[in-house]
């Protein structure tokens, strides 16, 4: 452990040749909100908008008479490869999903320029990763691992010497958003038993939880892309060695509507842009509230690289989540008046968002797909009653993910 924490901080001494530490901050909306001392260490801040380029820095620095890196990424990490091929003029080969936010690709460009070629492949990471590791084993070069590397974790790790160095003292509970696990082994590691932490994943990626109920990292049925920063399929194996004797109670699950809600929150109060894996930490603050109140917490925003022409979705899944909005199929009988004693029900603070209606003339009813914003949940109880009342029968899809797919 020593040896490791005197690694770790020798990385951070070393970095701050490329970047300054990142801030550490304290939150005033969500202290008192949470009645805790709560900081938000800004990762979303550094040269990429991400703490990969912490993992990248301290790999590439080890070798220096390396000239060719090669790596898969969702984007984060290939941004920190990018940027560091750049700074010390190397070449680059960098592997990134088909499906990577156009943000992500355009600023990987821009970070590593002429020093590094980009390579689209994969639907999801894991599949990215095996073209990354057979092209290497074809062409040559060094392959760097997004967090399945003990240089790249001992990177990660100086996040954690920054965060106790700002503070000036160990916080109560630090929270971790997980991916491959590279960051939260690091950081977990450096503070030990010393704190508390709690590892934050998204439902559609939750690999750390995974591996630790099968005893070992396992490879998820099926991963959800829209948190791209922790959308991985099975922990790494260097990670999980350091993070299988945590208690599974403190990994924490979160659905993507959920992390959506706390996206917008933090954008329209704070003015901070995160991504989806950026803002896990800070929305798994209100599933800890009873045990947090009065204590220093540390919340990692991991990221901060947004498409804003994903902005509608991530409204409308927030939207979803709060209860705010919902989908119905509306069986509407066909007779006139009929759409008007409908619209009349409607209350002051309820707005049609999607109305799509096709006459059936050889029916006695038609369907309708209507979508439904209002300001308070509870305006859905009034409008059901009323629409009963009225004889209107209709289907909620809202959660009806498979349904969605096709007509939202």
């Amino acid at each position: 452990m020593t040896d490791f924490m005197t690694r770790a901080r020798a990385a951070e001494q070393a970095m701050r040749s490329v970047f300054p530490a990142t801030p550490l901050q304290r939150n005033v909306h969500l202290s008192d909100r949470f009645g805790a001392d709560i900081w938000l260490k800004r990762e979303d801040l550094s040269p990429v908008r991400s703490y990969k380029i912490r993992g990248a820095f301290n790999a590439m620095r080890k070798l220096p008479d390396q000239d060719l890196f090669v790596c898969a990424s969702a984007g984060n990490h290939a941004q920190g490869v990018a940027f560091m091929c750049k700074h010390i003029d190397v070449k680059g080969v960098i592997f990134m999903p088909v499906t990577t936010p156009q943000q992500k690709i355009q600023k990987t460009k821009i970070f590593g320029g002429d020093n590094i070629e980009i390579h689209l492949t994969g639907d999801y990471f894991d599949d990215t990763l095996a073209a990354a590791q057979a092209w290497c084993a074809r062409e040559g070069g060094h392959f760097l691992s997004p967090f399945d590397d003990d240089d790249v974790i001992e990177g990660q790790a100086s996040l954690a010497v920054e965060i106790e160095a700002q503070l000036g003292k160990v916080p109560d509970h630090i929270m971790l958003p997980v991916g491959g696990g590279g960051m939260s082994s690091g950081v977990s590691t450096w503070f030990g038993e010393r704190t508390h932490c709690l590892f934050v994943e998204p439902a559609g990626g939750a690999c750390l939880r995974a591996a630790m109920a099968a005893g070992h990292p396992v490879a998820l049925d099926h991963v959800d892309t829209f948190v791209d920063g922790a959308a991985v399929g099975q922990i790494g194996a260097k990670p999980f060695e350091l993070l299988k004797n945590r208690h599974l109670s403190d990994v924490l699950v979160l659905s993507e509507d959920r992390i959506c809600a706390t996206m917008i929150e933090m954008l329209n109060v704070e003015g901070i842009v995160l991504e989806p894996a950026g803002a896990l930490a800070v929305e798994a603050i209100s599933d800890v509230q009873t045990f947090i109140r009065g204590k220093t917490v540390v919340c990692v925003t991991s990221g901060g690289n947004f498409d804003f022409e994903r902005l509608p979705e991530v409204k409308e899944r927030a939207q979803r989540y709060a209860g705010v909005k919902k989908y119905f199929l509306l069986r509407l009988p066909q007779r006139p008046g009929a759409l008007k004693e409908f619209l009349g029900i409607l209350g002051p603070d309820d707005d049609i968002a999607r109305f799509e209606y096709m006459k059936k003339s050889a029916r006695n009813f038609g369907s309708v797909l209507i979508g439904l914003e209002t300001s308070r949940p509870e305006n859905f109880v009034r409008l059901f009653a009323k629409l009963d009342e009225a004889g209107f029968a209709l289907t909620d899809i809202t959660n009806d993910e498979t349904l969605v797919q096709f007509v939202i």
